[in-house]
């Protein structure tokens, strides 16, 4: 069988570093993939962006593959799997209309309000002075949330009013996200311990993967601007087997049935990003339409099933008959940015010591690039090092002494990824 995989980032490469395991795989193409995908055991990379859909589709059909799996949002929502299935071609992931879920978060937020999923109180706007009065009348913290696509970074958790005012001014006047900033959603500030709950769905039925948790916040101890993710681990004790239990029941099931009852048929990964508040109730932060990233590393290293198995099986409506099977351990990583990241940063610098993984820790990458001089980093986040071990504990310490071996000139990453489960072992 012949894959394609679809973008450039840490979750592509950790997608078709798994995709590639299954023994019905001959190939797994990535566009266009990094460093990574480039040199990986059945991999090759194909140099089309993953935005460019005319393209995607004129290779998918020249080189007869078999089948598509769309890593990132922006092509999910520009309509890539309704233009494949229009075309005949197996392409996982959901359609344009279900993928508003997260190309708009007021989409998104209406969405929950009509199906009772328990979420956080929140106006929208397209009008600076409304929102000014609105912000005015509000306690602090509030969160400034762009409505489009911002990459992972159009959120501004505001510790005060005039920092809500001046994040609500940026985005409206398109300073901050462009046009995915002109209109923004105001929201109450939750509580609690946040959680990735990642599913595939078939249309009907769902199947949850590992939980996981993700560092949004750029430096040590939750600090510092919102990124795309500074590092994951999974499984996060905070989701039990009650948690668990509730988020399928009040968050998943809801939100695929309410979509059934709308008229919308979702087909592929869902991922809702939850606070867990301290009676243990999931609220919804926000939903994507594709795995996430940083989680899907961990998550990957994790899975004992065939993925390309689930996939079909999600294709054809018969993920009900499917199970997962799990390794029992832990896994963690940790992503390694070019410094100043998620502002400017500077890209052409030569990695050290990448060469041969350890069966249990594994260098995904992202933002890299083969130079004639090398690796070199390409993006803002450029690795994600990850690590199995008996707990969260030992995967940690697995990953960072790999870590201790890398480096490029100006390489930054937080050195607490999994700080909070490893509180919790050690009590």
């Amino acid at each position: 069988m012949k894959v394609l995989v679809i973008g450039n980032g840490g979750r592509e490469h950790a997608l078709a570093w798994k995709l590639s395991q299954s023994p019905e795989v001959h190939i797994v193409y990535v566009a266009p993939g990094n460093a990574g995908t480039a040199t990986a055991r059945k991999a090759a990379n194909v140099a089309i962006a993953a935005d460019n859909i005319d393209a995607l589709l004129e290779f998918a059909q020249q080189n007869k593959v078999e089948l598509t799996v769309v890593g990132p949002e922006v092509p999910l929502v520009a309509g890539i799997v309704d233009r494949f299935d229009a075309a005949g071609l197996r392409c996982f992931g959901p359609a344009q209309a279900a993928a508003q879920l997260e190309g708009s978060k007021a989409f998104a937020k209406a969405f929950l309000d009509r199906h009772a999923i328990p979420t956080a109180a929140y106006r929208e706007f397209t009008e600076l002075a409304a929102a000014v009065a609105y912000i005015e009348t509000q306690s602090v913290p509030l969160v400034i949330k762009a409505d489009g696509l911002a990459a992972g970074k159009g959120v501004v958790i505001a510790m005060s009013t005039a920092e809500a005012l001046n994040a609500a001014a940026r985005m409206l006047s398109g300073d901050a996200f462009g046009q995915a900033g002109r209109r923004i959603i105001v929201e109450e500030f939750l509580e609690g311990e946040e959680a990735s709950f990642i599913a595939i769905v078939d249309g009907e039925h769902v199947l949850p993967l590992a939980s996981s948790q993700d560092h949004k916040a750029r430096d040590e101890g939750g600090t510092g601007p919102n990124t795309g993710g500074m590092g994951a681990y999974s499984p996060a004790p905070a989701v039990d087997a009650d948690t668990h239990a509730r988020i399928m029941r009040d968050v998943i099931k809801p939100a695929v049935a309410g979509l059934v009852s709308d008229g919308i048929y979702y087909r592929g990964f869902l991922y809702a990003g939850l606070m867990l508040g301290t009676d243990g109730r999931p609220r919804v932060l926000e939903f994507n339409c594709r795995c996430g990233d940083p989680e899907t590393q961990p998550i990957m290293m994790r899975m004992r099933s065939d993925l390309v198995k689930l996939i079909q099986a999600a294709l054809d409506g018969k993920l009900h008959d499917e199970e997962l099977e799990w390794d029992k351990r832990a896994a963690l990583g940790v992503v390694l940015t070019a410094g100043g990241y998620p502002g400017d940063y500077a890209t052409g610098e030569l990695i050290e010591g990448l060469g041969a993984e350890q069966p249990e820790v594994v260098v995904f990458h992202a933002g890299t690039a083969i130079t004639p001089a090398g690796i070199k980093t390409d993006g803002g986040r450029v690795l994600c090092v990850c690590a199995l071990g008996d707990s969260v504990s030992e995967a940690q310490a697995r990953a960072y002494a790999r870590i201790d071996s890398l480096n490029w000139p100006q390489m930054y990453y937080r050195r607490d990824i999994g700080h909070r489960a490893v509180a919790r072992e050690t009590l």
